[in-house]
Parts: C-alpha cells; structure tokens; sequence
C-alpha cells in the first residue's frame, strides 16, 4: 500500500451490487488499516460530447448527474453501517472508468473493485477495465470475490519473483492486521514436455524437485516470521497448474494474493489465463500485487 500516512483506501461504485459488496470490503479495509475511505464514481457523460440536449433533463447529462449523486450517498451509507465510524468521503469525477481508477491509484493506498459492474464499471473483470487496472495501477488492487471467510487462511501465490515477493509482505501484512494465518502456495509442474516431440526426462527424483521447490518458498517468505512472528506462516508446494491449485485454496480463504506478474507457472499473471481464471472464479475476495503498499 501507499506508504503514506493519508493515503485512503478507494473504491469503484456504480449502485450495482457487486460494486455494493466492494464497499463493505473496502470498509472493512480501511477500519482495519486507520484508513480515510474514498468512494468514487466516474461519470463518463462529459467524455461523450453530446450535441444533443436530453428532451427530460434540464442540462445535458443533468438527471444522470443527480442519478450517481444518488448512488454515491447511497454507498457512504453502506460504507457507515459497516464500519461506524470509520471518515467516509465520495466523489462523482468526469471521465471514463479505467482512467478514473488509475488515477486514483496514484496515491491510494489501495484500489477496491466490484467483480462485475454497470454504468460506468460495466464489464469490471470480464471486460478490460479490472485487467487495465491491475495491470497499471500504482497501488494493490482488491476484487471483491466470492466470501471472506474471518476464519480462513489468506493465501499468497509465490514463485520466487520480485514482484512475488511483494505480493508475501501485502498478504503477511494483511494476515497481522486481521489475526490469520498465511499459507504461502507455490504451484509447479515441470518437469513437462514444452510441446509436440519434447520429451520428458525418464527418469528423475521427485523429492530432489520438491525439494526445490521448497526452497523456492523458503526464499520468497524469507525474513517474514522476524517481522511477523505473531503471525503463523506454512509453507505449500502443490504439484499442478496455478491456476486451478490456487482457486481449490480460495474456497477455504479468507483473502488470495498474487503478485502483478510471475515466472514459471504464474508468468504472465495479470494478462495471461492464470490471472483472467482467478478473477473469474476465486471463491474469495483477490488481491493483485505489482506496485508498492
């Protein structure tokens, strides 16, 4: 997250009910976190340049205008009766959602979506607006999936990359804040034919390669339990594709984090299948990692 002290947590609204539960998880964050919540919702009327004046409105784009006003206090309602208490903000800001987002990411400590939309969050995930922004965003990004499960696991996907690394700091954080303990899942399947003709190797040792495999772990929690030693860390190495070991460990997560992109079986893990399957079908809220926190 944004390391600065102000940062706010922010979340997409539209008055759809997936951009609803975004804000109760977005709540929830940023009562946990002594955060500001800042909803906002873009407004992508002005971007349409329309000539044409609405024979019902008085100004262009005038009753859209007091429609998202509506679902804008509609949802500080929803964050209020979350988290009572918690400083809540929102904001109608013209332009189209994608840019909207990206820049408000450029100072939030982190960015909560709904995992479907309408308006101007239409498409969030299954569209390219979710995929663009946690592609580009300067700060994490967290779906709102599927249910949070207060007594689960949050589940980190490592592969020994950079940006795996920081995605173990965000879920070990994130694990202090809410009490849980971190699974840190490593998914691999060599060795493997890399296609038509290739062979695979006749003979090898399978506990060498766990072993391996393991270290890979070992290396990307490194130093976490010194820095977290009330939080329990357990170390995974599951023999399979990333995409299905990693939604099998959602359904009993409370939160699943992955870094922005990988090497190995998570290469490629905003723009590629693994990435497009865990948004799709994650039964837990998914946090994507690639910017500082």
């Amino acid at each position: 997250m944004n390391s600065a002290s102000g940062s706010a947590v922010v979340v997409g609204v539209d008055g759809s009910e997936p951009a609803l539960a975004a804000v109760r998880l977005a709540a929830a964050a940023a009562a946990r976190q002594g955060r500001p919540l800042r909803l906002v919702h873009a407004f992508i009327w002005p971007t349409l340049h329309s000539p044409v004046r609405p024979a019902t409105e008085g100004t262009p784009g005038g009753g859209l205008r007091a429609r998202a006003e509506e679902l804008v206090a509609a949802a500080v309602d929803e964050a209020e009766a979350t988290a009572p208490g918690l400083r809540v903000t929102g904001e109608i800001v013209d332009g189209e959602a994608t840019a909207v987002l990206l820049a408000e990411a450029s100072s939030a400590a982190i960015v909560v979506l709904g995992d479907r939309g309408a308006g101007g969050f239409a498409a969030l995930v299954v569209g390219s607006v979710a995929v663009q922004v946690a592609a580009y965003a300067a700060c994490p990004v967290l779906v709102a999936r599927g249910a949070s499960r207060p007594d689960g696991a949050v589940v980190v996907g490592v592969d020994g990359s950079e940006l795996s690394r920081r995605a173990v700091e965000f879920a070990v954080h994130e694990a202090a804040l809410r009490g849980a303990p971190v699974v840190a899942l490593h998914a691999y399947r060599h060795p493997v034919s890399t296609g038509p003709g290739d062979m695979q190797p006749l003979v090898y040792d399978e506990s060498e390669l766990r072993d391996d495999e393991d270290r890979a772990v070992a290396e990307s929690i490194a130093g976490m339990t010194e820095r977290y030693p009330e939080v329990p860390i357990t170390r995974r190495s599951v023999r399979g594709r990333a995409a299905r070991v990693l939604t099998d460990a959602s359904r009993q997560a409370q939160l699943l984090v992955v870094g922005g992109r990988g090497r190995g079986e998570v290469t490629g893990l905003l723009l590629g299948s693994v990435s497009q399957s865990l948004l799709h079908h994650s039964h837990c809220p998914v946090a994507v990692v690639r910017g500082p926190r």
